[in-house]
């Protein structure tokens, strides 16, 4: 069966993709806005995407990958944006495992094994 990937932009669009997987396993990996170019502002999120993305194939079958653009980078900075409140998120990048407490940040992101341990274990 494999996995799926769905993108997001915004917290609305998040919540959504989210809710038309529910009874599935879904990791997001949180990043800032991409520009024209394709280059985020956030440059651990530039290093990141591409360790995440080269162990997608481990997640579980059924699983959801939502990729999910947080905003520009003042939104991002706003204490009170959704993400800081609803998903408790402190930082881009973030991988979550959505449901649960499993989260790694910022440079956890850029190491191999714990992306490939958060979208493994149970």
């Amino acid at each position: 069966m494999g996995w799926e990937e769905k993108a997001a932009r915004g917290y609305s669009e998040f919540v959504q993709a989210a809710q038309q997987s529910r009874g599935r396993p879904v990791f997001a990996l949180f990043c800032g806005d991409k520009d024209a170019q394709g280059r985020s502002w956030c440059p651990d999120c530039v290093t990141a995407e591409p360790v995440v993305r080269s162990e997608l194939n481990s997640l579980p079958d059924g699983a959801v990958f939502i990729y999910c653009q947080v905003g520009d980078r003042a939104y991002w900075k706003d204490p009170n944006n959704e993400f800081r409140k609803n998903l408790k998120l402190t930082a881009v990048p973030t991988l979550l495992k959505y449901g649960t407490p499993q989260k790694l940040v910022e440079e956890e992101c850029l190491n191999r094994e714990l992306v490939h341990m958060l979208l493994t274990e149970d």
